[in-house]
């Protein structure tokens, strides 16, 4: 018996504390309040003890152990359990949890590397694998969620990451389900928070995007020249096919009012001849024709010095009245014609 300063000790209890160092007693503390930080990831909230009648809250459940064996699992509500034997081993949320992924690095297939974090949205559907198929839940979820982005990012290249985000995350998502099935969680999405591209990459896509701006801009300026040039071109065309038109107009006008001049002075002479005719049938009639004829004659005879230098004359330029007397002649036969068409016209 060894006597301590709060009473005395049992040689088993001295015996086991002085087999095991302090610092290996510190370690075993710090593993075990780590491992229980890990399990409780997904908890809500700590163990509860046993106090047999136990209020279990809306989404969680309690698994609940006997002598160490996995018994039930407790739904919301009002629950027994037997005291001493049973005991709330794991207590999991039901709840949706949304955790981070820290940043990583990973290599696109054209190799440039990325700096990417995301955050991870999981739900447990099956406490009992949550709590005895996997150790840490919430560790392996977002190594996994890690590692399967590394793995989808080094299948597509660096414009495709920017193109196809919505794609590479539900990739993600799908091969996060597929390895956490037996765990009992769910991924129910993932998303790419923040994107980090080295220094050079950087600098290279602002002077691309600057590039690209800059074509932008010139094939809007040229397009805008084109533009212009076609509005001209359709503007001159367009003012040459009114001119035309115009032109055309006016010289159907003017060929319409020389016809119609034309025609008018048909008419009238045709009423001077009819006139004439007349006139002519009257008394003193053929008198009058020699006249007028005369007064042409010297009228035309005064007119000739003034047109041409070259004259040709008849050689009876001055016998006013033989030039009478044959006009007149000549204005017979013709009538005399005329009279005889008309005889054998009406006879046929």
């Amino acid at each position: 018996m060894i006597n301590t300063a709060s009473g005395y000790s049992s040689p088993a209890k001295v015996v086991s504390k002085m087999s095991i160092p302090r610092n290996l007693r510190f370690l075993q503390r710090k593993v075990i309040l780590t491992q229980w930080g890990q399990n409780a990831a997904f908890s809500s909230r700590s163990l509860p003890m046993n106090t047999v009648i136990l209020f279990v809250p809306q989404q969680e459940a309690w698994v609940v152990e006997r002598f160490g064996k996995f018994n039930r699992i407790l739904e919301p509500g009002l629950n027994f359990i037997f005291p001493i034997v049973d005991k709330v081993k794991y207590v999991q949320s039901l709840k949706e949890v949304a955790s981070e992924v820290p940043e990583q690095a990973a290599v696109t297939s054209d190799n440039v590397t990325l700096g990417l974090d995301g955050v991870l949205y999981t739900k447990v559907f099956d406490p009992y694998k949550c709590s005895y198929n996997v150790e840490n839940a919430e560790f392996a979820i977002k190594k996994m969620a890690q590692t399967t982005m590394r793995s989808e990012i080094g299948k597509i290249t660096l414009d495709t990451v920017f193109r196809e985000r919505e794609t590479l995350n539900v990739n993600i998502v799908d091969a996060i389900n597929k390895a956490s099935e037996p765990w009992g969680i769910s991924c129910l999405r993932y998303e790419i928070r923040d994107m980090t591209l080295p220094l050079r990459i950087n600098e290279a896509m602002q002077m691309q995007v600057e590039a690209e701006r800059k074509k932008r801009a010139s094939i809007l300026e040229s397009e805008g020249i084109r533009e212009a040039d076609i509005n001209v071109a359709e503007g001159k065309k367009r003012a040459k096919i009114l001119n035309s038109e115009a032109f055309q107009t006016e010289q159907i006008n003017i060929a319409n009012g020389e016809a119609r001049a034309i025609q008018l002075m048909a008419e009238a002479k045709a009423k001077a001849v009819t006139q004439v005719a007349e006139a002519i049938g009257q008394q003193n009639g053929m008198n009058a024709v020699g006249y007028s004829i005369a007064e042409q004659y010297v009228d035309a005879f005064g007119k000739l010095a003034k047109t041409n230098n070259t004259m040709i004359l008849p050689a009876n330029t001055g016998d006013v009245g033989g030039m009478v007397a044959q006009a007149m002649t000549v204005y017979k036969n013709l009538s005399n014609l005329d009279q005889i068409k008309s005889e054998t016209a009406e006879s046929t």
